[in-house]
């Protein structure tokens, strides 16, 4: 039976892309360089911000100035990080159905608690979800287990009787490396030459609103 829902954050319950379309935009104008489509920092968002940077400005992790761009970017997203963010169509009324039924439900992100917190009290979130779990809350980060592990410690259910949805890969190995079941979503942030079908999660989505049948069925098993 169910007892608990894991989510990722960017991409999967939150839609956090135009925030970090118009952060990149203001830097780039400032440097004299075209603006970036929303479309196309919305495949890199789930790569994290080192992968908008270098997509903006055409540069690696090792190219000069990459760090300074980079923590330029990061200064400005935490200035205006919930600006235009909002939950992914549909989302709210998973959130309250999972709720309604009893269940438990929270966070397991690679995005350091840094943002994550400010993020989730600014879209009046944390106090809802029992956990948020965040790279600099453990040793490893996904795929590595270990932040699936402690979040399912948290909010008191075992990874048997949970589930994790994400839109990336990396969420869905995951997943299965805590012997969890998974749920990959074909709405998110999934780069150009990629496929949610391909990751080998237990049960696919097309929109959040397809999770709340699924709870409802798997709850009931």
């Amino acid at each position: 039976m169910l007892h608990g829902v894991l989510f990722d954050l960017d991409g999967t319950l939150l839609d956090t892309a135009a925030d970090f379309t118009a952060v990149l935009n203001s830097m780039l104008d400032e440097h004299g360089r075209a603006p970036q489509s929303y479309d196309a920092v919305r495949r890199k968002v789930s790569d994290g911000a080192r992968a908008v940077v270098s997509l903006g400005f055409e540069q690696t992790e090792d190219s000069d100035g990459f760090a300074d761009l980079l923590n330029d970017f990061l200064d400005r997203y935490l200035a205006q990080l919930s600006v235009s963010t909002t939950l992914f169509p549909g989302m709210a009324e998973v959130l309250t159905h999972i709720e309604s039924l009893g269940l438990k439900w929270g966070i397991v992100t690679n995005k350091p608690s840094r943002f994550t917190e400010p993020l989730l009290s600014a879209m009046q979130l944390s106090t809802r979800c029992g956990t948020a779990i965040c790279p600099d809350h453990v040793t490893h980060r996904k795929p590595h287990p270990e932040p699936i592990y402690l979040a399912c410690k948290e909010i008191d259910c075992l990874p048997a009787n949970t589930i994790y949805v994400g839109d990336h890969k990396r969420d869905i190995d995951a997943g299965r490396n805590a012997s969890m079941r998974t749920v990959a979503c074909r709405y998110g942030y999934i780069s150009e030459n990629d496929s949610a079908d391909s990751w080998g999660a237990n049960y696919v989505v097309d929109t959040a609103s397809d999770l709340i049948p699924l709870i409802s069925k798997l709850q009931q098993s």
